[in-house]
């Protein structure tokens, strides 16, 4: 190097370093107020200030990380208070023939109470069924005089002959029914046979199967109460249908368990 070059870096140098290095009163005045500042001059020489910069701006949200895994199951909960009771699930309707009035069980009451009525027992046409008509009619429009119709009847009881001994005196007497509704119950069904019901169901009532005699035209089945009732007034032997005790015939009806001229039973049973 050029020797008047060297000296003027020497000279350069000596000057830098001399304004670097504060004096002592300096140094301890810069130490006093750099006490309260932050920790950022940790490690750099008590007489080196360090200079901060402005803020930087808040960074960018970066991509979602994976889903984590699924916790543990949690214990069973305590359980809640009963909800309030549902709507009713319909119930069912029967007929009780020959009495008034209905069962004296929970959930049952009387709909109507009425009469039995049927088809004569020697024509050919009309209903095959007994019917309970009601002691209330109403009528829609109509006009006066005999049309060609079917025809409806009263049903008197024949109970005359081998027959129960309680049931005689009720001999050509008008047959009352009642219709009965039971809320508790959805189903219902007549046995014939018995007077009692299947384990599970309530017996609504028992009796005698009655029907229209067999050399008359046909009619339903009907299971009339063991303790009948007859209306009032209706002993003057109109005819009309009947009620006739059924008994069993031996042969394609087994025999035993039946036996002939014993009256069947049944029984109206709801569950």
């Amino acid at each position: 190097m050029h020797p008047f070059l060297l000296l003027i870096t020497l000279f350069t140098f000596s000057l830098v370093k001399a304004q670097a290095v504060p004096s002592g009163k300096e140094v301890t005045k810069r130490q006093a107020e750099s006490s309260d500042s932050s920790d950022s001059n940790e490690g750099f020489p008590p007489f080196i200030e360090l200079l901060r910069g402005r803020d930087g701006r808040d960074g960018r949200d970066g991509e979602p990380g994976p889903k984590g895994s699924p916790g543990a199951t949690g214990e069973k909960g305590d359980t809640g208070p009963q909800g309030p009771s549902g709507p009713s699930s319909g119930g069912v309707t029967y007929i009780r023939w020959g009495r008034t009035t209905c069962p004296n069980t929970t959930g049952t009451e009387l709909v109507y109470k009425g009469w039995a009525a049927g088809s004569y027992f020697s024509h050919t046409g009309g209903g095959s069924n007994y019917q309970c008509v009601t002691e209330e009619p109403q009528n829609l429009a109509f006009g006066p005089g005999t049309v060609n119709s079917s025809y409806m009847y009263g049903v008197e009881y024949r109970t005359y002959g081998n027959i129960p001994p309680e049931q005689r005196h009720l001999n050509r007497h008008d047959v009352p029914c009642a219709v009965c509704y039971v809320s508790t119950r959805v189903a219902h069904l007549m046995i014939p046979g018995r007077y009692t019901c299947p384990p599970s169901w309530t017996r609504e009532y028992y009796g005698y199967l009655m029907a229209e005699r067999y050399s008359h035209h046909r009619s339903t089945f009907e299971c009339v109460d063991a303790s009948p009732e007859a209306v009032v007034g209706g002993h003057a032997d109109d005819d009309g249908a009947k009620f006739y005790h059924v008994e069993p015939r031996c042969g394609s009806l087994r025999c035993p368990p039946y036996k002939e001229e014993k009256e069947m039973t049944c029984a109206v049973c709801t569950r």
